[in-house]
């Protein structure tokens, strides 16, 4: 008996504990779906009050508003909340890429600094004759060439010595008429005045005549003291310098204004150099400049630009600046060749990047900024002077902000750079999650760079590589069903784009406002690509 109360007291302690415990688990498990329930009126709670940021521009443009309103086109603005949008409108065109991928890049960043932009024009010039000392010997009668005392092209004559001597009739007429009449004025100082009048302005006429034939005073004084007429005349060097042309032979004859001879001083030469059009603002009168010859390579020759000319060669596209150098010896020959530099300072201090930051476009000039950690900022600039390594940046850029100078991941073409530099605004270069806890949370999904549609083309205008096209809702950017203009990222995309045609195209913003189709073909067939239309291709 006391065995079996044993027995029997042991299962009831048994089952009651049994039963507490089965009792203590289920009000837990009673108040699971409770919570479950509690909480997510909650969240819905906190999502009804969620904060209005702003209202955005329906088609993507930098624009938004604190209150509701429509664009031109009549689309309403569309709201904003927070916790939708990790970025600001200021920052929503950055480029974001993973620490990683910019290390494989190779980007590389310096400092916008402030300096002077002190630099070297330089220009291939050439050698050529100072114009102010060139002279032609040209005789203003007509006459015979009786003697030559320089015979030969290059020979080098001092000012004064005798050229050539000349035989004109005319000559020996005007002569005997001078002596005639200066021994009539002699021979009647007595007589009246009248008479002695007109044999002075007979005289005198005589006497301008033959001056006007550049007949030396020291001829015309012999020749009035003697009354005798010579038979030739001599003409002499007018400078010291060299023969740069002699057409002269003897016996030949002459007319008058014919150019004999020609003697040129080259002590001093000019320096004629082509500029480039684009250093030419630079270039000032008065400006010290450096000439070298492939004659003279351990020789540097200076002078000083005395004249910019008014003319541009439009070939060329270069101005001729004209440079005047001392030739002591005469080492300088007219026509050689010459290497010319002029070096021209800035404007003070100014705030330059390297060259190598700036992406020239052809319409537009971007310096990306660095903002750490894989965020760069596509920024238009306004570019002013250059140097052989940097360049001016009057405005966009301010001192010590870090720009990128070596980020070849720009530019997937040379001839597709706008669109290339367009369509960066999104984080696809980010590298892949690294295992871990954040790898079992859901990845967030990243910007698209292309936006896909469905619609009927409307017209295609070929010239304009422009296209209208009725397309269907847009998820990606929250469009409606519209009609729209696009343009086409390359001509060959029209021939898949015909009037009435259903197709599915992709698209991207070039630029604010400004929507390209990168692909497209008829509904339910493969699309075909602009060439380059993906900038990232390759990465």
């Amino acid at each position: 008996m006391k065995t079996g109360a044993g027995i029997a007291i042991g299962l009831s302690v048994a089952l009651a504990a049994g039963g507490g415990y089965w009792l203590g688990q289920r009000p837990a498990a009673s108040h699971e779906p409770a919570a479950s329930q509690v909480a997510a009126p909650s969240a819905e709670g906190t999502k009804k009050k969620r904060k209005l940021l702003y209202y955005r521009n329906p088609m993507g443009l930098p624009d938004t508003s604190p209150t509701p309103k429509k664009d031109p086109m009549g689309m309403d603005y569309i709201p904003v909340y927070e916790g939708e949008a990790d970025e600001t409108p200021a920052t929503a065109r950055w480029i974001k890429i993973s620490t990683e991928k910019v290390q494989k890049l190779g980007v590389r960043t310096e400092a916008a600094e402030l300096r002077a932009l002190d630099k070297l024009v330089r220009a291939a010039g050439r050698i050529e004759i100072d114009e102010r000392r060139s002279f032609a010997i040209s005789p203003k009668f007509e006459g015979y060439v009786e003697r030559l005392h320089v015979n030969v092209t290059g020979q080098p004559v001092a000012k004064g010595q005798p050229l050539f001597e000349v035989y004109s009739p005319e000559l020996v007429s005007a002569q005997r008429e001078y002596a005639i009449a200066a021994q009539g004025v002699e021979a009647l100082k007595d007589a009246g005045s009248e008479a002695r009048s007109g044999m002075q302005q007979l005289a005198e006429s005589s006497l301008l005549r033959l001056r006007n034939w550049d007949i030396s005073e020291e001829q015309i004084r012999a020749l009035a003291k003697s009354g005798a007429s010579k038979r030739t005349l001599t003409f002499r060097s007018p400078v010291s310098g060299v023969i740069t042309e002699k057409k002269a032979l003897q016996g030949m004859r002459f007319m008058p204004g014919d150019t004999l001879y020609q003697v040129a001083d080259l002590s001093s030469v000019w320096v004629v150099a082509d500029v480039f059009e684009q250093d030419i603002a630079q270039v000032r009168t008065g400006a010290v400049a450096k000439v070298r010859i492939n004659a003279y390579p351990d020789k540097v020759f200076e002078g000083r630009v005395t004249y910019v000319y008014p003319t541009l060669n439009a070939e060329t596209r270069t101005v001729p600046v004209r440079v005047e150098l001392a030739n002591p010896g005469q080492l300088l020959k007219p026509a050689m060749f010459a290497q010319v530099e002029v070096p021209v300072g800035g404007k003070g201090q100014v705030v330059t990047v390297p060259n190598s930051a700036v992406i020239d476009s052809g319409t537009r000039q971007i310096v990306l900024i660095a903002h750490g950690e894989g965020r760069f900022e596509p920024r238009d600039v306004k570019l002013g002077g250059r140097s052989e390594n940097h360049i001016e940046v009057m405005d966009g850029v301010k001192a010590g902000e870090k720009v990128v100078v070596a980020a070849n991941f720009l530019i997937d073409a040379e001839s597709n750079l706008k669109a290339a530099v367009g369509g960066f605004g999104h984080s696809g270069h980010g590298g892949a999650p690294k295992p871990g806890k954040d790898s079992e949370k859901p990845a967030p999904t990243p910007q698209a760079a292309g936006h896909r549609a469905e619609g009927t083309v409307d017209s295609v205008d070929a010239k304009d590589g422009t296209v209208s096209l009725n397309h269907g809702p847009v998820a990606s950017l929250k469009w409606p069903a519209m009609t729209m203009e696009f343009k086409v990222a390359n001509p060959s995309l029209l021939q898949a784009l015909k009037p009435g045609l259903k197709v599915e195209v992709e698209f991207v913003e070039r630029q604010p406002g400004e929507w390209v189709i990168t692909s497209a073909a008829p509904a339910g067939k493969a699309a075909t690509s602009a060439p380059a239309a993906n900038p990232h291709a390759g990465h």
